[in-house]
């Protein structure tokens, strides 16, 4: 890709999504990807499950959430579409070190695996983060998100084995930890040095980049995203949508649409603020359905 290209964003548009239509989903819930979700403590899980939801709501097939232990029972009866796996705690409720040894099969059978929604503590999210590259398989996509990104950069060389199948979402406090230093004015600058350090696909506010270069502008999007656990809705339909066989950057591109239009339709029914994360996803389907997919 030549300079030139690479300094012009693309306007993330319905047409432009049409023409890069998502793959045909599978017949089973297997052929429609198995994701897993690993994050929820003790004080969180409604993060996770969040955006598990939100996985299912895109079209994943299968769905496996990993949550803290004292929680995963109840998780189990509020999520019955998922199976739980409980993660091991220390105090307070918090994701214990070592707790990667309890998703090691679900990672390994994943077809993209999420981690983050829910974590609360930077020790037992930094060793999930740190032991996320060796648990899954050859070809699982990986999403960070959340606490897990507050803490992925001090465990990158850790990453290093995802490179090319990694997908990160930072708000721009955890995009100054991934890059070391203060975000500029230019958050297609920034989200372009992160894309290139962590060889991952980045959405950024409202910019998305990849690694190669390429960059995206969503186009749509009301104030009233900016809500509790609408962050983990977004991650729940990227981690989906790879699941259902999205390449990273198509994934994200179709997320952050989803993701605002679905905003756009509930600021017209509820008000343009005071809408839940929760409600969200609802909408996502019927904006899917808009897409033509």
């Amino acid at each position: 890709m030549s300079n030139e290209e690479a300094a012009a964003p693309q306007h993330i548009t319905p047409n432009v999504l049409r023409e890069w239509a998502l793959p045909d989903p599978g017949a089973g819930k297997y052929g429609r990807g198995q994701v897993l979700v690993v994050g929820g403590a003790a004080h969180t899980p409604g993060a996770a499950m969040l955006s598990a939801l939100a996985a299912l709501r895109v079209g994943a097939g299968r769905l496996s959430l990993a949550v803290g232990s004292s929680v995963a029972n109840h998780v189990a009866v509020a999520v019955p579409e998922s199976g739980v796996v409980p993660l091991d705690e220390g105090e307070a409720g918090h994701v214990a070190v070592g707790a990667i040894e309890a998703v090691r099969e679900s990672a390994a059978a994943a077809d993209a695996v999420l981690v983050g929604p829910g974590l609360d503590e930077p020790d037992g999210a930094r060793d999930l983060v740190a032991g996320i590259a060796d648990a899954v398989g050859p070809d699982t996509l990986v999403v960070l998100d959340a606490f897990a990104l507050g803490v992925a950069a001090d465990v990158e060389e850790r990453l290093r084995p995802l490179r090319g199948r990694l997908v990160l979402t930072p708000n721009s406090g955890e995009a100054e930890r991934l890059l070391g230093r203060d975000c500029g004015d230019d958050d297609v600058a920034d989200a372009r040095e992160i894309a290139e350090r962590y060889g991952a696909v980045v959405a950024l506010s409202d910019v998305i980049a990849a690694p190669d270069g390429r960059a995206w502008v969503k186009g749509t999007g009301s104030g009233g995203l900016g809500t509790s656990g609408s962050g983990d809705v977004l991650s729940g339909v990227v981690v989906g949508l790879l699941a259902r066989g999205a390449e990273p950057a198509q994934a994200v591109a179709w997320a952050s649409y989803v993701h605002a239009a679905a905003g756009d339709r509930l600021a017209v029914q509820v008000g343009p603020l005071g809408y839940l994360a929760s409600e969200l996803l609802a909408e996502i389907p019927k904006v899917l359905v808009e897409l033509g997919r």
